[in-house]
């Protein structure tokens, strides 16, 4: 695709939005299922139904997904697929390009063993390798608007609300 698909297929959604903010507004969705048999949950991902278990670190076998792996691989399919959207619209002379994330975790925290340490990934370092003879300056564009358009990134960056409920 190039600047111009992209640009055609985006337009009509772009004034869209403008003209009425409320189409913008869409609800994605997942859903799980809790495993009656053990410490796992089944993910609907549309496409096949994977299932979460513990990391190794914390007592599971390492046979099903993590659920901080997984949190990871969004933000890089996320970092991806918007760095390629950002790299077309600017017409971008991109060869390969790789995106890798990796995150400390103090399994303390998760596990209750002390107060002090946080529950939930303490740095994430998102690395982009890019084939390209670009110029440095429009590299750094590059990057900059990859961040500020990806969802994945912003969410864990601005922290959203958080609302959680039972429903019996």
């Amino acid at each position: 695709m190039d600047a111009q698909q992209l640009k055609a297929l985006q337009t009509p959604l772009k004034e869209a939005y403008r003209e009425d903010a409320g189409r913008a507004m869409i609800t994605l969705k997942a859903h799980g299922s809790v495993d009656d048999q053990s410490i796992a949950c089944k993910v609907e991902t549309g496409r096949a139904i994977v299932t979460a278990g513990l990391h190794p670190a914390t007592g599971g076998t390492g046979m099903e997904l993590c659920s901080g792996d997984m949190l990871l691989e969004a933000l890089v399919a996320c970092a991806g697929v918007t760095l390629k959207a950002v790299a077309t619209a600017l017409e971008f002379r991109l060869g390969e390009a790789r995106v890798s994330a990796e995150g400390d975790l103090d399994f303390r925290g998760t596990l209750g063993v002390a107060r002090d340490a946080q529950v939930g990934f303490r740095t994430i370092r998102l690395a982009f390798k890019l084939d390209t003879n670009e110029p440095q300056e429009r590299i750094d564009t590059l990057i900059k608007l990859t961040e500020r358009y990806c969802v994945v990134f912003q969410t864990l960056n601005l922290r959203p609300e958080l609302v959680v409920t039972a429903i019996r």
